[in-house]
């Protein structure tokens, strides 16, 4: 039916194959009948949607009109759309049409999204003093927010918010941002002003409304003294506060041009100055700072470039 209209198609015989197929050529839509050897349906639709890599590629599932509860077990297994044989010629071209053209979407953001990450890479390489601090930070954060219990949406947005809490850099003159001597005044405000141009060159993008509180807010302060915009307490974004704690560990432990790497013991040391102050939570920095005495230093190895 979908050959005709010019669409080129794989086909599967067990369920097995389908999601090997499926990580293989990565397609714009599968049509999954529920049952299938090996694998029904909707494990197979459950596997699919629990990889980062094939969860946005749109599941049908098909199923025979006497099984009334497969609607509710395809919803459940994340199905995007379901089918009743015998399938109608007209409803599958039209509902192949509509999911490909949302798979269309999603792929231009993923686009974007991996455009603005690959950015922020590229701002880290104007300064090799910083090299390797955004990958760094994503493994920092997102170890400390899994020691503390943190959900699967806030996880990913550590993860990317370690790449791009410094992409509003991309707006700040080399003159200042790579000056080896202390900055003046005048200088630390235009400085200042990248977590605002970061967080407006991320605001067009859906996919990275979790992440921007990050950018935006991981130089504040738990007391309001922080910038851009002086949040304290309970209105300071978690995730920012975790940003905060693993940027400033990993400022002290390694080398920059106006003094060398010092070692871990010193940066606990800093963070816990930083909760007398007031600026930092104590529970966050007693986590982190347990953390990574009895595990070391987490390694981040997961994050790739282009669009999954």
């Amino acid at each position: 039916m979908l050959a005709g209209d010019g669409h080129q198609i794989y086909h599967a015989s067990n369920g097995e194959e389908a999601i090997e197929l499926v990580a293989r050529e990565q397609p714009d839509l599968v049509l999954l009948d529920v049952m299938m050897p090996q694998m029904n349906g909707f494990e197979v639709c459950l596997e699919l949607k629990r990889q980062a890599s094939t969860r946005l590629i749109p599941v049908v599932l098909i199923t025979a009109p006497q099984y009334a509860g497969d609607r509710i077990q395809g919803i459940d297994a994340g199905a995007d759309d379901l089918l009743t044989k015998p399938v109608n010629r007209h409803e599958l071209r039209a509902r192949v049409r509509s999911l490909v053209r949302i798979k269309r979407y999603t792929d231009d953001l993923d686009s974007a999204e991996s455009v603005i990450l690959s950015l922020a890479l590229t701002i880290e390489a104007r300064d090799a003093y910083t090299d390797g601090h955004c990958q760094r930070l994503a493994a920092y954060a997102v170890a400390l927010g899994q020691a503390l219990g943190l959900g699967e949406d806030d996880i990913a947005a550590l993860e990317r918010g370690g790449f791009l809490h410094d992409v509003g850099k991309i707006g700040i003159p080399d003159a200042v941002l790579l000056k080896p001597q202390p900055l003046t005044t005048a200088e630390y405000e235009i400085v200042k002003q990248h977590t605002i141009i970061g967080d407006r060159l991320c605001g067009s993008l859906r996919s990275l409304r979790h992440a921007r509180p990050i950018v935006r807010h991981h130089h504040e302060r738990l007391d309001g003294s922080g910038y851009p915009d002086g949040v304290a307490g309970d209105d300071f974004p978690l995730l920012a506060q975790i940003m905060g704690i693993v940027d400033l560990f990993d400022a002290i432990t390694t080398s920059r041009p106006y003094r060398a790497a010092q070692s871990a013991e010193c940066a606990f040391d800093e963070l816990v100055h930083e909760v007398a102050c007031g600026w930092k939570r104590a529970d966050l920095v007693d986590v982190f700072i347990a953390l990574v005495r009895a595990n070391g230093l987490p390694r981040f190895e997961a994050w790739r470039p282009a669009p999954a």
